[in-house]
């Protein structure tokens, strides 16, 4: 679908100029004369970005009302505010009224279709925001009753208030996108950009273009994801991936609050959030060299720590279940019954964290078993490590039965310990022992408690 522009100004000279100028660009337009005209357009159907002229037919400010009428039904649609009766006092009041930009005529044509460009780049941005919302995972759920899921929730709530600068901490796929992305929904910049830059998926040439933007010699700008991010907040994930060289010149960025488009001139002020995410332990890679520590004293104004999946079993479940919910709504199926304390699931080490645990919920639907006995020769087939269950079976039948016993009971009390998180308690009600029984069994056979 082509973007549309609806141009609003009552010098007929002006409309065509517009008019002629953005249909050369490629973008269709809508045009109005007048106040009620302009009105009649808007209800009609909400346009991608709107250029409103200030002092039209009714009064001083009918472009500041049509900005109100507009943002009131959608608050990210862009609206460029111009003017022939410019002062310091319009311009700022068309600011905070929601104006994406305000120009002042007569006004220069490439300097208005970068307004442009950017506007429309902006309401893409957040379209795409919104849909990756409403997308299967992407419903800023943080699943899990482990002490540590809980000890990050407190901190999402206490942050989002905030605006400092975060770090986040965690092995692959254990959530760390998910949190930034809770963070931004309940923070004052939530209507803002979300903005990811990969630092482990970009080119080592190009990560300067896409952190600042750059301007080409036609005149044409490449906005980077700092201004992308504008007003709202930039994730920058595998932060310890981006080269030393592009590292100095975040840290001026971070410093000044102000940076240049590669082949730029001119300062461009940074109002912009930033989260830094990264799956390596960050205080080797400084030790190493291959990070700057002052970078990381910057960035690291507050630090969240996510485990592995593998160091919070008890969250298996509850994720189990919720993945499950999101399953069968999006393959249509009636139910799907996977037991959350089969063997495999718990013990298993999740390399891949909650996405790992994710896509095999996911390979489960798609291949719709119709019980729970193939439902667990998937799990099986999906998560075992066929030597080292051969190793497992052929030790077990060459031992003594009361070894084998206790590595059977070693087993099993190690996996009921992960699954109810340590909580002794619990664990010795469903196995049925007396607690102190179950200490004395547990330091007997050498398992630590996990607490």
């Amino acid at each position: 679908m082509s973007t549309e522009i609806l141009i609003v100004d009552d010098n007929a000279d002006i409309r065509n100029i517009l008019n002629d100028l953005i249909n050369d660009a490629g973008y269709k337009t809508r045009v109005a004369a007048n106040y009620n005209q302009a009105l009649t357009e808007i209800d009609k159907k909400l346009p991608d970005v709107a250029i409103i002229d200030v002092k039209l037919d009714k009064g001083d400010n009918d472009g500041i009302e049509l900005l109100s009428h507009i943002k009131k039904k959608n608050n990210d649609i862009p609206v460029i505010i111009i003017s022939g009766h410019a002062n310091i006092e319009m311009a700022v009041k068309s600011l905070k009224s929601g104006a994406f930009e305000f120009i002042q005529k007569p006004f220069d044509q490439n300097r208005l279709m970068n307004f442009i460009n950017r506007a429309i780049e902006n309401f893409k941005l957040k379209n795409q925001n919104k849909e990756l919302e409403t997308k299967l995972f992407h419903s800023f759920e943080l699943i899990g009753n482990s002490s540590n899921i809980e000890k990050i929730r407190e901190q999402i709530l206490k942050l989002s208030n905030s605006e400092s600068r975060i770090f986040i901490n965690g092995p692959t796929g254990s959530g760390k996108e998910l949190i930034a992305r809770k963070i931004h929904k309940l923070s004052k910049r939530k209507k803002e950009p979300f903005i990811i830059l990969n630092g482990a998926l970009l080119d080592v040439k190009k990560y300067e273009e896409e952190l600042f933007g750059e301007e080409k010699n036609n005149g044409s700008i490449s906005y980077g994801a700092l201004e992308k991010a504008t007003g709202g907040i930039l994730l920058i994930d595998e932060v310890s991936e981006i080269p030393l060289e592009t590292q100095s010149k975040i840290l001026r960025v971070l410093i000044d609050q102000k940076f240049k488009r590669i082949n730029g001139n001119h300062d461009i002020n940074v109002d912009v959030r930033i989260i830094c995410s990264s799956s390596k332990d960050i205080k080797n890679e400084i030790r190493s060299g291959n990070f700057r520590e002052d970078l990381f004293h910057r960035l690291n104004v507050f630090q969240i720590d996510i485990e592995p999946l593998s160091s919070r079993v008890s969250d298996i479940p509850l994720l189990i279940e919720y993945f499950s919910k999101k399953i069968i709504e999006s393959y249509n199926l009636k139910k799907l019954n996977i037991d959350s304390n089969n063997h495999y699931l718990i013990n298993y080490n999740w390399p891949g964290n909650v996405r790992e645990l994710r896509n095999l919920i996911e390979r489960i639907g798609i291949l719709s078993p119709n019980n729970e006995e193939k439902i667990s020769n998937i799990i099986k087939e999906s998560l075992k490590t066929s030597e080292e269950d051969n190793f497992k079976v052929e030790n077990s039948l060459s031992i003594p039965l009361k070894e084998a016993r206790e590595n059977f009971e070693k087993e099993y009390l190690t996996t009921q310990l992960k699954k109810f998180g340590g909580n002794i308690s619990k664990m010795a009600k469903f196995i049925g022992m007396e607690r102190s029984a179950l200490h004395r069994k547990l330091k007997g056979l050498g398992i630590k408690d996990l607490n």
